[in-house]
């Protein structure tokens, strides 16, 4: 049995947490084979101030937030939901930014290695019209979970994106175990190089038609 693998998604107040900016809500479903396990989502008290473009664009407002959790509760919470899980975002420099400013206010370590599917979709997939996240669960035909720009919909549907991605990968490509390390090791592969990458973690020569 593969193990599981944590698809994180954030909301927030801007664009870093180098510049101010904190989280607003957090949500993360726990995947494993291709198979959600359980979910986790939370609205984050932080004190900081949401703009009203960032209220247009989430519908997050300054009045949910502080209904809500205090932000080191949610984040401790969300890191025992975690464990020792690699992760996965779309567009993961941003989340995994927030991830380890939000952890380390909470005295958490966050050792979690990221795995990104902007960077993975550009591998496996250069002729998409695009790699938002939007744009690929259109393209691959993936369900819309919910409105974009809340942290439960964008998590499902990058979950339901690398669920497609690890399929691709079994179905077309031959690789019996697309794992996170593999994931890492593709993101991280120069396009011209990712036929051959994938041909060494290949079970099996892949038939012409499936390829």
């Amino acid at each position: 049995m593969p193990s599981p693998i944590a698809v994180i998604d954030f909301e927030t107040t801007g664009i870093s947490p180098g510049q101010g900016a904190r989280a607003t809500e957090v949500a993360i479903v726990l995947l494993q084979g291709g198979r959600v396990l359980d979910r986790f989502q939370s609205l984050m008290r932080t004190g900081a101030w949401i703009s009203p473009f960032i209220t247009q664009l989430t519908g997050i407002t300054n009045a949910m937030v502080a209904a809500a959790p205090e932000a080191t509760a949610v984040v401790r919470e969300a890191a025992r939901f975690v464990g020792a899980a690699p992760m996965v975002a779309h567009n993961a420099a941003f989340d995994r930014r927030f991830w380890q400013a939000e952890l380390a206010l909470a005295d958490l370590p966050a050792p979690q290695p990221f795995a990104c599917t902007v960077l993975l979709s550009r591998r496996l997939y250069p002729q998409a019209p695009s790699h938002r996240l939007g744009v690929l669960v259109d393209y691959h035909g993936l369900p819309r979970t919910g409105a974009a720009h809340r942290a439960l919909a964008d998590a499902e549907m990058a979950a339901a994106l690398l669920a497609r991605m690890q399929h691709d990968l079994r179905t077309r490509w031959g690789v019996a175990a697309p794992d996170h390390a593999l994931l890492v090791a593709l993101q991280r592969c120069a396009r011209p190089a990712v036929g051959a990458l994938l041909a060494r973690h290949a079970a099996a020569p892949v038939p012409p038609a499936a390829a």
